[in-house]
């Protein structure tokens, strides 16, 4: 220790990372990593991802917040999606060059900063209406205009593709955007309730998520598993691949997670919506087979190499799977995963707004003590 620094006794060290701080009570979601299982607003996340779609969760997330907010979710996001097209002139070539997560957040950015209702439909819908237009302008192609008509997932997964999703792409993005909606007060979540505690505006909230959604630790990281799957390339190179990456000192992607003991459950609802769309699909049957193979090989080594520590199967490794199966591009995953994450921030800060504070934790200084001079 250099002459002059000074520490802070142990049992005055806060918690790192926040670990096991109490910093807001809600009745949004509860995420129990002890037994893996995780519950939105009274449902588990399994049921949820299996009969809901993405306009019954948002509705289930916004009740009680918004005291206009309609018993039919559909046609409102339908017209938001329209109204929020129209922020799509403003996407050159430029901002399209740019990561895909990037581009979107400028486009939320323009926004209005509101808090009603009006402006958390726009906010919901702005990444399904932003992320295909970006796609499409950085491959050369037009933004293809909004359809009120069709659900949320059909319509992204049109205007992304040029041609009409099947219904069992739908309901496969469907269970994605419900699977991922909430997850207690993860970072992006607490980013987004500490802006919404200073009364920013909601759109202000949700750039704060998206921000920290993009961080490589968060939502930033299922694109990392197409990568890893491909330079695996068939299940007989798994073992060997892994062992190698392990003792480069590398991350396996979608594997371990900061909360859960055990794995994670959203892992179980995705890999179901996966096999449910495998029974339509020429492709997808040999993906899916494949990723498992990688999957129990890696669980095996990390068993081996790693006993003392819980390194379960996350939501990031059957995310890229899925997402892949309906033809995203890897560098969208992040964009697509706020597509589903933005209705629980906009219900996060308007539960902020209505029970809590503004957020202010204290900090203990560590760094030079100040000296009387000579």
């Amino acid at each position: 220790m250099s002459k002059g620094l000074s520490t802070v006794p142990a049992a005055a060290q806060p918690a790192e990372g926040l670990e096991g701080v109490i910093a807001a009570h809600t009745v949004l979601s509860d995420v129990d990593g002890q037994a893996g299982r995780l519950t939105i607003r009274g449902y588990a996340v399994e049921d949820l991802a299996h009969r809901a779609g993405f306009e019954d969760v948002a509705h289930l997330l916004l009740d009680g917040f918004f005291d206009d907010l309609p018993s039919d979710l559909a046609p409102a996001l339908g017209a938001a999606r329209v109204r929020a097209f129209a922020e799509v002139a403003a996407l050159d070539e430029g901002l399209a060059r740019r990561d895909p997560v990037e581009a979107v957040r400028a486009l939320i950015a323009r926004l209005p900063d509101g808090d009603g209702l009006d402006t958390a439909l726009l906010l919901m819908v702005a990444p399904a209406v932003f992320t295909p237009a970006v796609l499409r302008v950085a491959a050369g192609q037009q933004p293809i205009a909004p359809d009120p008509a069709l659900s949320h997932a059909a319509d992204m997964l049109r205007m992304t593709r040029g041609v009409a999703a099947t219904d069992g792409e739908v309901r496969a993005l469907d269970a994605y955007l419900v699977t991922v909606c909430d997850h207690g007060l993860n970072a992006s979540t607490f980013a987004a309730r500490v802006v919404a505690s200073t009364r920013a505006g909601l759109t202000s909230a949700v750039l704060a998520g998206i921000s920290a959604l993009k961080g490589p630790l968060h939502g930033g990281a299922p694109g990392p598993v197409i990568e890893m799957l491909d330079a695996i390339g068939a299940p007989d190179n798994a073992e060997a691949w892994l062992l190698q990456a392990l003792a480069r000192g590398d991350r396996l992607m979608g594997f371990g997670h900061r909360i859960y003991r055990v794995r994670d459950p959203r892992a179980d609802a995705l890999k179901a919506a996966i096999r449910q769309l495998a029974q339509t699909s020429s492709t997808v049957p040999g993906r899916l087979a494949f990723a498992e193979a990688v999957e129990q090989a890696a669980l095996r080594i990390l068993r081996q190499h790693k006993p003392d520590r819980p390194l379960e199967t996350n939501v990031e490794f059957y995310t890229a799977v899925l997402l892949e199966a309906l033809g995203l591009p890897p560098a969208s995953f992040t964009c697509v995963f706020a597509m589903g994450r933005t209705a629980g921030w906009i219900a996060h800060a308007r539960e902020q707004l209505a029970t809590g504070k503004l957020v202010r934790p204290q900090s203990v200084y560590v760094g030079l003590r100040t000296k009387a001079a000579a």
